[in-house]
């Protein structure tokens, strides 16, 4: 089996043998259902592939689809005048840089319909548009891709240009006018247009950049269209049925062992009510092709704007993940660095995994394991990032240690990690208040870190008889961490014993260890442990 790694034209993928995932049946239900869509994925997450998928379909290239869905459904194969434009090779962080794509753009459809004469970029754009109609007699289409990406790439930078009135801003802004007065021109146009489709990663408010545009059905979150691009565990199952028997041999596991493994792994997506679970088709090709279970989506590269965006918000990953949110955090949204969770969400690393219909509220959390230890890892790097050693490498040792029930090695190699840390290089920490929420932050990330290796991890876990600090479950091990802080490490296992932090593990045949810590607010490291 052939696998379209990075090849995201739908021409090459049928005409070279690589396998498809056919999603047509849900193309032809779009454009038959509406004009002007717009929907937001993860990176590699398909949208190119669904663009180019378009683009043949309306161009009436026949001959690609056939043995489809659509090849059964679609009779007329009608000609139109497509117009593809699509951002994702540009770097948009160098001034003007945009004006010059659209122009070129713009200039080489006039060439191709004999326009020109209007002042702007959308203005010239709508005549083309009129042109096409006229000398088709065919409505046009006209398909963006990464619409988003001259935001994103420049979202929260001081860079700054001049625009047409002399006025000096920042090139952020620049780039949000140049996009809405170009988008603007699917307003006048709407007689021209038979189908508009624009993806990205997020959505940018109404009054940001589709201020004038008749406003797109925003299907990102329409249970019709949940597995329009990705995955789904039907599709695994029927179209790899045979790579997942290669992979399983190669790994030595039963079939059923390794469609488990690739669940915990890559599945886990969902992007509506409907709560479809969606594969990462990225990571779930690569593997088959590598033969092997590996980070392949989180090591393609984390985006930029998310390491800024994550660097300008006070927001911490435990204040984020494990809540419900109201649904209009997610259908009135707009990109935001003082509200970063929507487009944490929209991003990829974070991902639906409820909804509470009487309260109309989504849960939120990371979708997999691979998501989880590499969003954690970029944290981690970030929050300690003065610490002589990697998190990363220090988390494994760790987890090795307590695999194997070290505790006094795990105990004390952790004590000097947190030593290792500078913390009065935070500023924030400037009294006792915020010194304990800082080590309880960074406490509570380490652990996390260590979950992703674990069976199971409970941080905060709330119980009728109290709230676990922490709890680890391993092969052969159980681990209850109980925190205090400028107390002592008798007052920590004491508490685990009083509030019976133990008692769900009763019955359990692993081996139950419990471990009191003291912090020392003085020291900034753990002053004392015991465990029981």
């Amino acid at each position: 089996m052939k696998y379209p790694i990075g090849i995201q034209s739908f021409d090459r993928i049928r005409e070279e043998g690589y396998v498809y995932v056919d999603k047509t049946a849900l193309v032809y239900d779009l454009v038959s259902n509406g004009t002007i869509y717009f929907l937001s994925r993860p990176r590699r997450f398909g949208k190119s592939l669904l663009i180019s998928t378009l683009k043949h379909y309306f161009l009436g290239h026949k001959e690609l689809f056939r043995g489809l869905a659509i090849d059964g459904l679609e009779q007329e194969w009608a000609v139109y005048p497509v117009f593809h434009l699509s951002f994702g090779s540009e770097n948009f962080t160098q001034p003007y840089a945009l004006d010059k794509m659209l122009e070129s753009f713009v200039a080489d459809a006039e060439k191709q319909y004999g326009t020109s004469g209007a002042l702007t970029l959308g203005q010239r754009f709508c005549k083309v548009l009129h042109a096409a109609h006229q000398a088709t007699g065919r409505r046009a289409v006209v398909l963006i891709d990464e619409y988003d990406k001259p935001l994103l790439d420049v979202l929260d930078m001081e860079r700054y240009v001049t625009d047409c009135e002399g006025n000096r801003i920042k090139l952020e802004e620049y780039n949000r006018d140049v996009l809405r007065g170009f988008y603007g021109v699917f307003k006048d146009a709407d007689a021209d247009l038979r189908f508009v489709m624009l993806t990205g990663v997020t959505k940018f408010s109404q009054v940001s950049v589709f201020s004038g545009f008749n406003q797109p059905d925003d299907i990102s979150m329409d249970k019709r269209y949940e597995a329009l691009c990705g995955i789904t565990k039907e599709e695994l199952e029927t179209v790899f049925a045979e790579p997942i028997r290669e992979l399983a041999d190669e790994l030595n596991v039963e079939v059923e062992e390794m469609k488990r493994m690739l669940r915990l792994q890559y599945d886990g997506y969902h992007f509506s009510p409907a709560m479809t679970g969606i594969f990462n088709p990225f990571s779930l090709l690569n593997a088959f092709d590598m033969k092997m279970l590996r980070d392949y989506w989180f090591a393609s590269g984390t985006p930029t704007y998310l390491i800024r965006l994550l660097n300008h918000s006070n927001e911490q990953i435990n204040d984020l993940t494990g809540k419900y949110y109201d649904v209009s955090e997610f259908i009135d949204y707009k990109a935001d660095v003082e509200r970063p969770l929507p487009m944490i969400y929209q991003s990829g690393y974070l991902t639906i995994k409820d909804y509470d219909q009487s309260t109309e509220s989504f849960l939120l959390d990371f979708p997999n394991n691979e998501v989880r230890k590499g969003f954690l890892s970029l944290i981690a790097s970030s929050y300690l990032k003065n610490s002589e050693e990697r998190p990363e490498g220090w988390v494994r040792d760790a987890f090795r240690q307590l695999n194997r029930g070290e505790v006094e090695p795990f105990c004390e190699s952790l004590t000097a990690f947190l030593a290792s840390i500078p913390y009065d290089s935070h500023e924030s920490l400037k009294d006792i208040k915020a010194t304990e929420k800082h080590f309880q932050y960074t406490f509570y990330l380490i652990l996390r870190l260590l979950g992703v290796y674990c069976l199971g991890i409970k941080v905060e876990d709330r119980q009728s008889y109290g709230r676990v600090d922490c709890t680890l479950e391993l092969k052969e091990y159980v681990y209850i961490f109980e925190l205090k802080m400028d107390g002592s490490a008798d007052e920590a296992l004491q508490q685990i014993e009083q509030k019976g932090y133990a008692k769900p593990y009763a019955t359990d045949p692993r081996c139950l260890i419990r471990i009191g810590m003291n912090f020392s607010s003085q020291t900034r490291t753990i002053a004392q442990w015991k465990s029981l």
